[in-house]
């Protein structure tokens, strides 16, 4: 073992605080970025003569690439270094979003994209990854995770009102061009800041056959759900995707359980916590993604709002998230087990959904939207921060990167399924009730009315599937994950040598 990585128990890095600044500025910047373009896309569609059926290529480029590279970039984090993937990601992340805002026709953006998600994919990861290698102590690590899982929350929702303020203010390329400063400070202090801990590299030669079976196998499944929310769920393309998918991630179960440096170890996933954390996961992102798209469209065409007043609408949503990360899911994870806050925590976002289900067109904001906001955020930020803890804790240093990676990876998957499935789900359900009621319009204001009226039934429909997977997502938190409350201390230095140098986190019961 290294000298640093044998130094006394309870001396962690000094600089450990002034790195999570650096860290949560880099995930601040990738979540904003997952919302900030939707806000611009019509005014980019528009200058650079995209047509309808090639707009989605704008959000698609970005996930097939992100999807599709995260567990490469997780094993090349742990290859590389963390510290050194981190600030390359950044590096190519802002060079991409340069050349996004300066896109002079449709190809250019869409490489642009494609680009972002790659470097997007070794940024993610490996960000996580310092966090879970440089904050060992238990209570330390809940401060941490509560603060980085406010960020993984809350940005999104930021990312709409910033991308309202750029998009009406000043010009759509500025939603691009404003990562570049992100990254540039981002990397600048993580260079000078992050001090990683040595004896903590995976330097097994890279599986390139499982690199490939999972590049093709997640980027074909991404598609498939891309495909399926524009094409339909019986298109032969669709259809061969996933069974192309289905095919390839089976594969590549076969080759990671027979090669001896898998790309990911089986031992990663099949943990029952981690297993359990990655599954109710993906499930709550399947619904927010798919509710952050409708009460979009709600706000601004229902109810008329501008991009801005959309944007400000959801901070009682940022609010909740921020109070149940750094102040429930912080005080009580070293108190309670992580399943008595992850259960609770998806079923008091689901009880937010379903007050979503009373939405009608004159709905008051104050009175449904306000509360259910409130409720959403708390639950979500309560549940988040200890699942993101708990998916890298008592996991060996050179598996913490891919075991990033896998968060990542459940959440950029369950985000392409829930837009795909719930925007399928609430179209049918508003082209059934227009066909129903748009015989009794007889002006043009009462079509209107009928057509207004079948996407608000579209969108309800939809949010009672997401009030039905949430509680499948608390179901699954709570028999999946046995972990024990985190002990105050870490795990003595002797110990963690005579453990194959594993991290001096709290011991996870089995």
């Amino acid at each position: 073992m290294s000298e640093t990585a044998s130094k006394a128990p309870g001396a962690p890095d000094a600089n450990r605080w002034k790195a999570l600044v650096f860290i949560a500025l880099a995930q601040l910047m990738v979540v904003l970025d997952a919302t900030i373009v939707n806000i611009a896309l019509p005014s980019a569609q528009q200058d650079l003569g995209i047509s309808d059926g090639n707009r989605q290529w704008v959000v698609t480029a970005y996930a097939l690439a992100f999807g599709g590279l995260l567990l490469f970039g997780g094993r090349i984090a742990d290859l590389w270094g963390r510290k050194r993937t981190f600030v390359l990601g950044l590096a190519g992340f802002a060079a991409a979003s340069a050349l996004g805002g300066a896109a002079t026709n449709e190809a250019m953006m869409f490489g642009s994209r494609a680009l972002q998600g790659v470097f997007g994919a070794l940024l993610a990861p490996a960000a996580l990854s310092l966090l879970a290698v440089m904050f060992t102590d238990a209570k330390e690590r809940a401060k941490a995770f509560g603060i980085y899982g406010a960020i993984a929350g809350g940005g999104g929702a930021v990312g709409l009102i910033l991308g309202g303020f750029l998009t009406e203010y000043l010009d759509w390329r500025w939603t691009f061009f404003v990562n570049i400063p992100f990254a540039i400070v981002a990397a600048a202090g993580a260079w000078f800041v992050i001090r990683e801990p040595e004896g903590s590299r995976n330097r097994s030669p890279l599986d390139i056959p499982g690199v490939i079976l999972s590049t093709l196998g997640l980027v074909a499944l991404v598609y498939g759900f891309t495909r399926a929310e524009s094409d339909g769920w019986s298109d032969s393309v669709t259809v061969g995707m996933f069974v192309a998918s289905a095919v390839l991630l089976l594969a590549f179960v076969l080759v990671e359980a027979k090669v001896k440096a898998p790309l990911l170890p089986l031992r990663v996933v099949t943990e029952r916590n981690r297993g359990g954390v990655y599954l109710s996961l993906g499930l709550a992102i399947i619904a927010m993604f798919g509710l952050f798209l409708f009460l979009t469209y709600y706000l601004q065409i229902v109810k008329g709002y501008s991009p801005v007043k959309t944007g400000f609408a959801f901070l009682p949503m940022i609010a909740g998230m921020i109070t149940g990360s750094t102040q429930i899911g912080t005080r009580l994870m070293t108190r309670v087990a992580p399943r008595l806050l992850m259960g609770p925590g998806f079923l008091v976002a689901a009880l937010g959904m379903l007050l979503l289900t009373q939405l009608e067109i004159d709905t008051s904001y104050a009175a449904v939207l306000l509360p259910a906001m409130l409720l959403l955020g708390l639950g979500m930020g309560t549940a988040f921060m200890p699942a993101m803890s708990l998916s890298t804790q008592g996991v060996e240093p050179r598996d913490a990167g891919i075991a990033s990676a896998m968060v990542n990876t459940s959440q950029q998957v369950g985000g392409a399924i829930g837009t795909a499935l719930l925007n399928t789900i609430a179209a049918s359900a508003t082209t059934s009730y227009i066909a129903d009621h748009i015989a009794g319009a007889t002006s043009r204001s009462q079509q209107q009315l009928v057509q207004l009226e079948g996407m608000v039934e579209g969108y309800t429909s939809a949010i009672w599937f997401a009030v039905g997977i949430l509680v499948v997502a608390a179901a699954i938190a709570v028999t999946f994950v046995n972990a024990g409350r985190p002990g105050g201390t870490t795990v003595t230095g002797g110990a963690a040598e005579h453990a194959g140098d594993e991290l001096p986190v709290p011991v996870i019961a089995h």
